[in-house]
């Protein structure tokens, strides 16, 4: 309490906003932007659009509309931090009909720096036209700049995520008490990430993106992590152990396992250095940042919080054992038990007793149908496109929304993303002419609508040349027509001596999903890689960790496939609330990749682990599979039920960055715990027999050993409790404390 409230102090002394944008310095477009900022100033900034509709029937260049039009240039003018303001009239900014007028507005800032205050002044200008012009007439303001203004965050999606979290849990420990530790930690420990990352940006950059991702993890994490811990302390209660022992005991191993757990996510993340994109990389350890207090909180608060209720769990688990005794022996008087029952046989145990003999009655025939029904659902995920997000993916109530479609209907799809080209002028050429020269080339490529301008600079050392595309800025001919322009370059610079770029908005875009992209099989392959050799390490086995692996690959199939689904296909998008198919964020596939492979190596060490152990306890290979998934199965299910309903509140709410990031880890996470994990690996394993735990002695030799889940600890306890005490000790404790000894 006292970091959160000592970062709540600094977050409001020191933090900067947020980064609106995705810049990748060393791209074309990028560099041609910092050179605009220097040759072209009044054009660097970001910009807007102004568009009036008038009723049908109607012409806007009528004089009364002209001169509403005329006033609301002026005002927008005037306003502090515009540029400049293009006359529509003179710019030939009419649409065809006659009904709409552009008004294009130039800003002398990027977008994350214009003061609020410029914004809402210009959106002010847009609605008095319109009160002014008063027949009908639509006028709306949106554009780059409007579309990085952050919008009030709903946090509907995360309270009801919490509330199905609380039911999950409550349905795990049968306990009000137990239910709210779990998220009274996790919801302390996401408010030190998030105020923790708003003191980070007095250092360094951070996307808006950051928070909302932080916030999703931490919550999801947060509750998973304090709940393995909290599962072995009633575990240890219910066994008659006091108190103290029992919440030590529980953070020596289930806090062993989430110690591991936490690491494996992290490095995942903060392996998006290798990414080398500086927006991504400050994401992934703002992400890494919430996963590692949500790790400290399970280790520290969590227990602390435990101390607190220890005498009300112990209360509740003994009232609890009473009325299952009482119950049993109503039963018992009623009737006596046929051959083979169990009479105390719980029902989560009789769930998955059938769930495991099932997996592995006929383990070719599971294997077979696992692999067959993800591969179907991993389809689609050949056709996922990546991309920025535009005004075009806003809810359809959003004035930046309203704009994009008004200028789409009137003026044409490429008039929301306009290409730039520009480039130094060689000193013995006529700059006008030249440019004039090169407009004409460019506008006869395949693919632009027009030209509206292209003009030298003042000193005439640098030219400028606006090209609106005839598609709209997400589509596949707007990146044709930008390889196009570049190749262009090359024949101009031969020609006439100009080295001209393709630079704005849509082009940098373009520029920064190609290099994730790109970055893309590395990064899998590093997480392959990272994989193969954790997983060896700790099951000290050469089949568990490749098994794991192609899991993990399964996963990450399903997860791509459904967002593709979705956004590429259109299946389910109304109900989910997408409100425009085509590319989804550019980046989901990667931080996708980097947190479910962390949980996917949580859920495969929690099952996989407690099957080792029975077998090294002497357990026959298929009893093992059988008693360490009943050992294991129900805590897996509590945490991947709680993850998705975490991850599944975030889609329909959430804006266009996060929803596909959303709705591909909730996919994933229940594919990867349910069909994976608990019906795949069983399968598995089954097949595998005795050969799952063999290892070359010469590479055993050579890894270090992972106690993951305080197996150690466990055994040297037994080994204590059995050797005679010396002093007559026979308390928990005592064992506890020679054992230290």
């Amino acid at each position: 309490m006292l970091a959160l409230a000592a970062l709540i102090v600094g977050s409001s002394g020191f933090a900067r906003p947020f980064v609106e944008g995705y810049k990748i310095p060393g791209t074309e477009a990028q560099r041609a932007m910092d050179d605009l900022a220097v040759s072209f100033p009044e054009a660097s900034g970001s910009s807007a659009q102004m568009i009036v509709v008038v009723p049908p029937g109607q012409r806007a260049d009528d004089a009364p509309v002209q001169r509403q039009i005329a006033d609301a240039v002026a005002a927008i003018e005037s306003v502090q931090g515009v540029a400049s303001v293009s006359d529509p009239f003179a710019a030939g900014h009419l649409s065809g009909d006659g009904r709409a007028v552009l008004v294009p507005v130039q800003f002398s800032q990027a977008s994350a720096d214009i003061a609020d205050a410029t914004l809402a002044s210009i959106v002010d200008v847009g609605e008095r036209t319109e009160r002014a012009l008063n027949d009908g007439s639509r006028v709306a303001v949106g554009g780059e700049a409007l579309g990085a203004v952050e919008l009030p965050h709903d946090s509907a999606g995360e309270i009801f995520g919490l509330a199905l979290a609380f039911l999950v849990l409550l349905a795990t420990f049968g306990s009000f008490v137990a239910a709210g530790l779990p998220l009274l930690a996790a919801a302390i420990g996401v408010g030190v990430s998030l105020t923790a990352i708003e003191v980070a940006t007095a250092l360094v950059d951070v996307s808006s993106t950051a928070p909302v991702l932080a916030t999703m993890l931490g919550l999801a994490v947060g509750i998973d992590y304090a709940l393995f811990v909290l599962f072995r302390h009633m575990r240890h209660l219910r066994d008659g152990m006091g108190a103290a022992e029992s919440i030590a005991r529980a953070v020596a191993t289930a806090g062993s396992a989430v110690v591991f757990a936490g690491l494996t996510v992290v490095i995942a993340l903060v392996g998006l250095l290798i990414v080398d994109i500086p927006f991504l990389t400050a994401m992934g350890f703002a992400a890494a940042a919430a996963v590692g207090i949500a790790v400290v909180a399970a280790l520290t608060l969590a227990p602390a919080l435990m101390g607190f209720a220890s005498p009300l769990l112990a209360r509740g688990l003994a009232r609890r054992r009473l009325r299952i005794e009482r119950r049993a022996a109503s039963r018992r008087r009623a009737h006596r038990p046929g051959p083979g029952v169990v009479p105390h046989a719980s029902v989560s145990g009789r769930f998955f007793g059938g769930w495991v003999r099932l997996a592995t009655a006929r383990p070719r025939t599971t294997v077979a149908l696992v692999i067959a029904s993800v591969g179907l659902i991993s389809i689609p995920a050949l056709d996922l496109k990546l991309g920025l997000p535009d005004a075009g993916s806003e809810p359809v109530t959003s004035p930046v929304r309203e704009t994009y479609d008004l200028i789409t209907e009137h003026f044409g799809p490429g008039f929301n993303g306009p290409l730039l080209l520009t480039g130094p002028i060689a000193a013995n050429t006529d700059p006008i002419e030249v440019m004039a020269d090169i407009a004409k080339k460019v506008g006869e490529l395949e693919g632009v609508t027009d030209v509206p301008l292209a003009v030298p600079n003042t000193d005439g050392t640098a030219g400028l040349i606006t090209v609106i595309p005839a598609s709209a800025p997400e589509s596949e001919d707007t990146k044709l027509l930008v390889r196009s322009l570049r190749a262009l370059a090359v024949e101009i610079e031969s020609e006439h001596g100009v080295d001209l770029s393709v630079t704005g908005y849509t082009a940098a875009g373009i520029d920064v999903s190609a290099l994730l992209a790109d970055a893309l099989l590395p990064y899998i392959a590093f997480i392959v890689i990272l994989s193969l050799i954790l997983m060896t390490m700790v099951f000290r086995s050469i089949w568990v960790p490749v098994k794991a692996t192609v899991g993990f690959l399964l996963t990450i199939g399903s997860a791509f496939g459904a967002v593709s689904l979705v956004y590429s296909w259109g299946w389910f998008a109304e109900p989910l609330g997408v409100e425009q198919t085509g590319p989804v964020i550019t980046f989901m596939p990667i931080i996708a990749l980097g947190v479910l492979f962390g949980l996917a190596m949580d859920y495969e060490v929690f099952l996989v682990s407690a099957m080792k152990e029975e077998h090294a306890h002497g357990t026959g290979a298929q009893a093992a599979i059988t008693h360490g998934f009943l050992r294991s199965a129900p805590i897996v299910t509590a945490a991947a039920l709680i993850m998705f309903a975490v991850f599944a509140t975030f889609i329909p709410g959430a804006d266009a960055t996060i929803k596909p990031i959303a709705l591909a880890l909730a996919v994933g996470v229940f594919v990867d715990a349910f069909v994976v994990r608990m019906t795949f690996v069983p399968a598995v394993m089954k097949l595998l027999g005795e050969n799952a735990w063999r290892m070359p002695k010469w590479l055993e030799s050579r890894l270090p050993s992972f106690d993951v889940e305080g197996e150690g600890l466990e055994r040297r306890l037994a080994d204590v409790a059995q050797t005679p005490a010396p002093s007559g000790e026979t308390t928990v404790t005592e064992v506890s404390d020679r054992a230290r000894t």
